[in-house]
């Protein structure tokens, strides 16, 4: 029996998304839905965790409920399921009444797969699901229900009484980050104590993870969107002002982006997202409240301007992009300015403890000078051994010196601030600043004034902030982030302890490693193009119609006929059927150098007449059918093309098919006819014998 489940669910994933294998873990989780079981699934943004439902959704009888969080998650997702030919539709408040009936019409009679909810408007369904086949109910961005997890919605508590209203129905919680503790809490508050938990690899090793420092954050973002023009990307920053800024700024160089924040209107969100997903506006700039659950396939960077709070709202950020398992590049900008700021924001809170040691968390990633993977899978419980080569200290590993000298000038020069004074103005004693800060205390009489003023303002930063990290140094970010001496502090100043400093990775060093973006193939813009006129058609995201990845696999493999086609990853059977021929079109044409813009039928009448090609070939070549070939040639005969057919059907046949064509009943469809035949006569030859 189990044999048999496997190759049903292998069938229904190549029939219906077009890929030939699973994910890690996704089948095993697939597996434990179809045993009736209840599931928690951690598995990383772009890991396929849609899948783990929609697919046991199509193998059990009935429909599975999904809640969903945001409505522009179940828009994409139901378009993309769609797309994929399986009947899906959501509900929730922004549809108006008759619409909204419609979907509980088509609920109550079976017709639906998957029905997307909102937590809030779950209770509206209540009177129906009790009356309905329930084959699962799925609760993303599960995270959500949990006060530990980093995005806490209060609308998820009602949940937990799924569970005891539908007892036998299996549940799935899935989210793409949480922690031990936010784990716990979601089988808690699901009321599925029992279930088993499937936890993947939260490693993304197609994302390069790049750290700087947080000096001219602009100019650094413009000197990387010269090397990424063309491509989508979010900036994430911490304040409505600085989006809307920022924002402007990059307008003004040209490039074309929008500001999203809770400030605009529910209307100017959604009009701002849908920009985004139709690559109107390649560039966000938002805060953290945009991109959960937008299914944007081809985001090829994402940029923090501002430190994140913590590294799961890191993580999941950054995992916004490259969910097409292509390169993407990720930055994120670091500096004390945003440490503080946030602390800020966390003091004084419920969870103000365990929100401040996520926070330091966050900052050690930030300070690593080693493998920054290492350290983020490590945060979650990961541990590789070998260094990821995708990083910024992998591309560029420091070179390490000895800095005792420099440690000893800060630690002097805090030690004469009384530890009474922050970064900043640590950092201008030592390079003997002439600003109003400094003389109206007094400082330029100290005696480390200027002591390190053969360094760069930036490097001495830098290097304050490894004192930091290797604890010579520490901070009361309570008050006001002033610098403190540690007990390593003194053993550096009066007992010769030596200090290891890593030199540091310059800017114009840190460009060169960059990912240079990739060199497209003629063949892979005209695809691109093709996937956009046919996404505006029918009013959908490129990205549903074919990934990146699928275009990249069918430059790759240059299919030549439907077959061929078929292979391609993400090609199912409904977008086989409504894509392959005009995919396939350009491919030809791009393979065999007809560059020219001849209509299809001119096209295929010139390589019969010019090139001797058979009507057979014409077809292999040109990834159509033969019937489209001979179909060509009718119209061209039609235009006043001379055109000799009886090298492809007698006149007797002719005879035969117009005798048909007074007996039959329905002489108007060719299947009558391809019966009558006894299928012996070609469905091209009775079209031809029909013309003529």
């Amino acid at each position: 029996m189990e044999t048999t489940t496997q190759h049903n669910i292998a069938d229904l994933l190549k029939t219906h998304f077009g890929y030939d294998k699973f994910l890690p873990n996704q089948e095993e989780i697939i597996n434990n839905i179809l045993d009736q079981k209840d599931t928690i699934a951690i598995m990383p943004t772009g890991g396929g965790k849609s899948l783990c439902f929609q697919l046991p959704a199509l193998a059990l009888d009935g429909t599975a409920i999904v809640i969903s969080p945001l409505i522009a998650l179940m828009k994409d997702q139901v378009d993309a399921l769609k797309a994929n030919g399986i009947s899906a539709t959501f509900f929730n408040s922004s549809q108006p009444y008759e619409e909204q009936q419609q979907v509980l019409k088509e609920l109550q009679n079976g017709n639906l797969k998957l029905l997307y909810v909102a937590p809030e408007s779950l209770p509206q369904l209540n009177f129906i699901l009790n009356s309905i086949k329930i084959n699962l109910f799925a609760i993303d961005e599960a995270h959500c229900i949990s006060s530990w997890g980093h995005d806490f919605r209060p609308a998820y508590t009602q949940l937990k009484s799924l569970k005891e209203q539908f007892p036998t129905v299996p549940l799935i919680a899935l989210t793409a980050t949480a922690d031990r503790a936010t784990r716990e809490d979601i089988a808690a508050q699901l009321s599925i104590p029992n279930a088993k938990t499937f936890i993947a690899s939260f490693d993304r090793p197609n994302l390069y993870l790049d750290v700087r420092p947080g000096q001219n954050r602009n100019k650094q973002i413009l000197d990387f969107l010269k090397i990424h023009r063309d491509e989508c990307g979010i900036i994430y920053c911490l304040s409505r002002k600085s989006t809307e800024k920022l924002a402007a700024t990059l307008s003004s160089k040209g490039y074309k982006a929008e500001a999203y924040h809770a400030g605009l209107t529910s209307e100017e969100r959604t009009q701002i997202q849908e920009n985004f997903i139709n690559d109107v506006s390649p560039i966000i700039v938002a805060t953290i409240a945009f991109g959960m659950g937008i299914d944007k396939s081809n985001v090829r960077w994402v940029i923090h301007y501002n430190m994140p709070k913590n590294i799961d709202g890191y993580y999941q950020e950054i995992g916004r992009s490259g969910r097409d398992g292509l390169p993407a590049h990720t930055i994120l900008f670091y500096s004390f300015a945003d440490v503080i700021m946030l602390r800020k924001f966390a003091e004084g809170t419920e969870t103000e403890a365990y929100q401040l040691a996520k926070l330091e968390r966050m900052q050690q990633f930030a300070e690593a000078l080693s493998c920054r993977r290492k350290a983020l899978l490590g945060y979650f419980g990961e541990h590789i051994t070998e260094d990821c080569g995708n990083c910024d200290i992998c591309k560029t590993p420091p070179k390490y010196f000895d800095g005792t000298l420099i440690a000893q000038k800060v630690c002097s020069a805090v030690t004469r601030l009384q530890e009474q004074e922050a970064m900043g103005m640590v950092l201008d004693v030592l390079r003997g600043a002439q600003n109003a800060q400094v003389f109206d205390k007094g400082y330029q009489n100290l005696k480390t004034f200027g002591a390190a003023k053969d360094i760069s303002w930036r490097d001495l930063q830098q290097y304050v902030i490894q004192l930091l990290n290797q604890g010579v140094l520490q901070i009361y970010f309570h008050e006001n982030g002033r610098l403190l001496l540690t007990p390593f502090a003194k053993m550096v100043l009066f007992e010769g302890k030596t200090v290891r400093l890593a030199n540091i990775i310059q800017e114009v060093e840190k460009v060169k490693t960059e990912r240079a973006p990739r060199k497209r193939a003629d063949l892979f813009d005209k695809l691109k193009t093709l996937r956009l006129k046919l996404a505006q058609e029918i009013g959908m995201p490129a990205y549903i119609v074919f990934s990146d990845a699928a275009l990249e696999d069918m430059e790759h493999k240059k299919p030549r006929n439907r077959e061929e086609f078929a292979e391609i990853s993400g090609v199912g059977e409904a977008k086989l059927e409504k894509y392959a021929d005009e995919f396939l079109k350009i491919i030809n044409r791009h393979l065999d150098g007809l560059e020219s813009d001849l209509p299809t039928h001119e096209h295929s009448y010139k390589m019969f007449a010019d090139e001797n090609f058979s009507p057979s070939e014409i077809a292999e070549k040109r990834g159509l059918s033969e019937d489209s070939i001979y179909i060509h040639f009718i119209k061209m005969h039609q235009l006043g093309t001379d055109f000799d057919f009886s090298q492809f059907i007698s006149s007797e046949e002719i005879q035969q098919i117009k005798s048909a064509q007074k007996t039959l009943e329905n002489p108007e469809a060719l299947k009558p006819y391809f019966e009558y035949f006894e299928e012996k006569l070609p469905y091209w030859k009775i079209k031809l014998g029909l013309y003529l």
